[in-house]
């Protein structure tokens, strides 16, 4: 779990809802089991400690934002700080007010638990293995925006600028989708796509490769197993849709 503050905001309407929050902190899970761990260990008791390094004197009123990857909308929770930590690990804990969404994380529960889709979409680990940072970042972002136009997936992102941290991700990690560029710095791509077929015998995994080399990039990809490739400069809907396309 972490966190961090996002700039304060309520809107009039949530003014008129609930307590009036001071500080709003953002409580990022790294998956929904995590997020019911901590629920059935804290969250449900009342109250919760909250790892940060903003100062809030006693008394304090915050509001939790709980999140985790899939999550469709975020769980606002209002509570007060009854006390702080410093240290090597600072925080705070944090008493929950009976508000609408304490009772609303409750009736959540069962179905997070379920995995029910209209609560929590499918995620989709995705390894982008690129060496230019500006195009990596613009995937990223582009999956990101995806997955909030549309709730059935959500993306989440790893990246890798050479084909060696790339083999050292798909051994250490489960994927469900690899984008490649067909000619990167230490070892290239279609070496790396031999390799995740062959060495690493994930035949199934989705793979998607890109080059500006044209017909010459495009062979070596498609022979050492690619799924698709296609030229860049690339269109970001097209490299989305053939994600959704090629994902079970």
């Amino acid at each position: 779990m972490s966190t961090e503050p996002p700039p304060d905001s309520d809107s009039p309407g949530d003014k008129r809802r609930h307590h009036r929050a001071g500080v709003t902190l953002l409580v990022e899970y790294e998956g929904a089991d995590e997020f019911l761990v901590d629920y059935t260990d804290n969250l449900s008791t009342g109250g919760t400690f909250v790892a940060t390094a903003r100062e809030l004197p006693v008394g304090s009123a915050v509001r939790l934002a709980l999140s985790f990857p899939g999550l469709v909308e975020a769980i606002t929770i209002d509570g007060v700080v009854r006390w702080g930590r410093a240290g090597d690990e600072p925080g705070v804990g944090i008493e929950f007010l009976a508000t609408e969404g304490q009772k609303r994380l409750a009736s959540l529960i069962e179905r997070i638990r379920a995995r029910d889709p209209k609560v929590v979409a499918r995620v989709v680990r995705v390894l982008v293995v690129e060496d230019n940072p500006h195009v990596a970042a613009l995937i990223g972002e582009g999956l990101a925006g995806s997955s909030r136009r549309s709730a059935d997936v959500s993306f989440a992102v790893r990246t890798a600028t050479n084909g060696k941290d790339a083999l050292a991700l798909l051994e250490q990690e489960r994927f469900d989708a690899l984008l490649i560029d067909v000619y990167l710095p230490v070892i290239d791509g279609a070496n790396v796509i031999e390799q995740v077929r062959q060495r690493l015998g994930l035949r199934d995994l989705p793979v998607i490769a890109v080059s500006a080399g044209g017909e010459a990039a495009r062979t070596a990809a498609l022979t050492a197993g690619a799924n698709i490739f296609i030229d860049k400069p690339m269109r970001l809907r097209q490299v989305i849709e053939t994600m959704r396309t090629l994902l079970p």
